[in-house]
């Protein structure tokens, strides 16, 4: 297969284009004309996607091709690298999160983020899950956040494991834990879409199992986007796609559109291994 292709090769389905479940789709997150530069190194190219709710999207490509920046957009994480700018609009219930009179802190508790590699805080186990609660007061007593840390723990799959060992450091915890662990606190501050850049990329096979089970339980309740670069994870966790090349999104439908009839050369070429 030719994978030398025009530019026009890469331009993103016109609304005529898009299928009927796509335009009836119960959107989300709604990016609208966005651009985003590490100085003067443009990432993403006037992207153009509507993301939908109680869904699993995924996100993938090559290497490079601006994943993980199209992510962080989502809940204002890249304006805290230097030197990043975005231009353009993303609505969260038709709310424009980068308007002037928006409160960043809120935006990222409604828009959580488990990040590639574990990062759990340099406190107990306990201590790491009431972390969010406490800064954002969520309840008024100590039992109750007791019996939110068993909540969100059982929620990630983890209180059968460190039920009897809350107030061991975090750092005990195996990677994989680790990893649960964080999904925990994220959860605990009661987020609307959970976001995770290639969540599984560090842990062993058995652990990432563990993780997508999770996350495929947890889109009964909230919207969940994931950036990854194994199609075979795609494959498994996605109910819609987003395809990307070169800063661009090149593709996007629901997931079994995308996988048995791709719509461009490049995303055809990428399901096919050539690159």
């Amino acid at each position: 297969m030719n994978t030398q292709l025009q530019e026009s090769d890469l331009n993103p389905p016109t609304q005529k284009a898009k299928s009927a479940a796509s335009q009836s789709m119960d959107t989300h997150i709604q990016v609208r004309n966005l651009n985003a530069f590490y100085g003067k190194q443009q990432a993403l190219k006037d992207v153009n996607i509507e993301i939908p709710r109680k869904q699993v999207t995924v996100i993938m490509g090559p290497s490079g091709c601006g994943k993980s920046t199209l992510l962080k957009t989502l809940n204002r994480f890249l304006e805290l690298t230097d030197g990043a700018r975005i231009t353009g609009e993303v609505l969260v219930d038709e709310q424009d999160i980068y308007a002037r009179d928006v409160d960043v802190t809120e935006v990222r508790k409604r828009v959580g983020l488990l990040a590639q590699s574990p990062s759990p805080l340099p406190m107990s186990i306990y201590e790491n899950v009431v972390y969010g609660m406490h800064i954002h007061r969520m309840y008024k007593d100590r039992v109750a956040y007791k019996k939110a840390v068993k909540h969100y723990l059982e929620i990630a799959g983890l209180w059968e494991e460190v039920g009897k060992r809350l107030h061991d450091p975090a750092t005990s915890l195996s990677i994989g834990q680790q990893q649960r662990l964080c999904l925990a606190r994220g959860l605990a501050v009661e987020p609307e879409i959970i976001l995770g850049d290639e969540p599984t990329s560090a842990l062993d096979p058995i652990s990432a199992q563990n993780v997508e089970k999770r996350l495929l339980d947890l889109k009964q309740q909230y919207t969940i986007v994931i950036v990854t670069h194994t199609l075979r994870q795609a494959k498994r966790l996605a109910d819609y796609v987003i395809y990307m090349y070169l800063g661009e999104v090149a593709e996007a439908g629901p997931a079994h559109e995308v996988f048995t009839n791709p719509q461009h050369e490049r995303t055809r070429a990428y399901l096919e291994g050539q690159f």
